[in-house]
């Protein structure tokens, strides 16, 4: 019953997870593409408003008419609406799952002791510490550098540097399939963070100095922008790491954190052409499908890296062999009854029988040889060979007789 629950849980949590990173990301998207399409305003009377950029656009049978003001508008209206409940939700819905996930059965998730012979308590300290010193170094950056003429340049380089650092850190720490999670929650919660510690708190002190006929400090403006745009290029990165964990190819290589770096500058310099695309169509650049170029060479170079060599002529030949149950029990019994066998039935699946081996042949073959999820983390050390017996036994047949 306790599984079950879980599952439910888990289930749930990712939905709402989902739904709410839409929500976010596509408010995101949105007013990246209205900040980069405004135009100047032609109407003289918007233009004594104040109002710097305006746009007409058609959607759903309807004209709409979003304008900007270069600093306030001349006057609040009685309705204002803030966009943050969509960023919040999304990261403690995240988080959630993170837990449910990872956090609240670190030892099998986030321990390989092949690569760090640590405690489930350490492990999740650390994942934890990725949040937040993460989080802290960047902010630093951009407050020191930043906020400087022509800062913006050497902040991303920095934080690209940054990110790489982290993501090889956390290739060395934890399990391939935790590691590039942990990096996605990492920016995330950064993204989140911009939201909530720099973002929103600014805007409440400009709408603050407006209702009280104050100046408006135009910095908040700036710092909120900055960490908008930081933010946008983030998300497909984010996305990237938080997908892996079904493609086990990536996060199984030897050299995952390059893997994880690669992946994540594609969708960073393809997201640069749809930032780029919407002032482009203005006139105002140059075509930005170099970006998206780099970015599509970059998904093909590490796909051609990562394909698999060449199956040698033994290895066809043994494909031909017949492999019976008398084959399969015992990597069954030497990989799998752990986890799986009379005294634990993790998800309910039990191995150490015929028929519970037939019920449950389409779920060992697409978890321990398709998608390699299985055993986790390989605590058991399955070998290739074995993989390969198991995929083979399944494909004629999965016989148990």
């Amino acid at each position: 019953m306790d599984s079950y629950l879980f599952d439910w849980a888990n289930l749930l949590l990712r939905w709402a997870h989902v739904i709410t990173a839409i929500a976010w990301i596509g408010s995101s998207f949105y007013f990246v593409f209205l900040d980069s399409s405004l135009t100047p305003p032609v109407d003289d009377d918007l233009k004594r408003q104040g109002v710097s950029g305006e746009l007409w656009a058609v959607h759903g049978g309807g004209f709409y008419h979003p304008v900007k003001f270069a600093v306030s508008p001349p006057a609040l209206p009685p309705h204002l609406h803030w966009f943050y409940w969509e960023s919040y939700t999304t990261w403690m819905s995240g988080f959630a799952l993170l837990t449910v996930s990872y956090l609240w059965n670190a030892g099998t998730y986030l321990v390989d002791k092949s690569l760090v012979d640590w405690s489930p308590q350490a492990a999740v300290a650390a994942v934890l510490a990725f949040l937040v010193v993460f989080w802290l170094v960047y902010d630093v950056i951009c407050r020191m550098v930043g906020e400087r003429k022509g800062g913006d340049t050497i902040v991303g380089a920095l934080v690209a540097v940054l990110v790489c650092l982290a993501a090889w850190l956390a290739c060395q720490l934890f399990p391939g399939r935790a590691a590039f999670l942990v990096v996605g929650a990492m920016l995330a919660t950064t993204m989140t963070a911009n939201v909530a510690m720099l973002i929103i708190p600014g805007q409440r002190k400009m709408v603050a100095a407006i209702r009280d006929g104050r100046p408006v400090d135009p910095i908040h403006s700036r710092r909120g922008k900055q960490r908008s745009v930081h933010n946008t290029y983030f998300t497909l990165p984010v996305l990237l790491a938080m997908l892996s964990n079904h493609y086990s190819f990536l996060w199984s290589h030897p050299r995952n954190w390059l893997v994880l770096i690669l992946l994540m500058a594609a969708g960073a310099a393809i997201r640069q052409f749809f930032v780029l695309r919407h002032g482009w169509k203005l006139g105002r650049h140059r075509h930005p499908l170099p970006y998206a170029l780099a970015g599509v060479a970059l998904i093909a170079a590490t796909a051609v890296w990562l394909a698999p060599a060449p199956r040698s002529a033994a290895a066809v030949a043994a494909d031909a062999a017949p492999v019976g149950y008398a084959q399969v029990r015992p990597i069954l019994e030497q990989r799998c009854y752990l986890c799986h066998g009379a005294q634990v039935q993790m998800k309910n699946v039990r191995l150490d029988s015929p028929d519970g081996v037939r019920q449950h042949a389409a779920s060992v073959y697409q978890q321990a040889v398709v998608a390699r999820l299985m055993p986790m983390n390989n605590a058991t050390g399955i070998t290739e060979d074995e993989r390969a017996v198991l995929g083979r036994w399944f494909q004629q047949g999965a016989r148990v007789d």
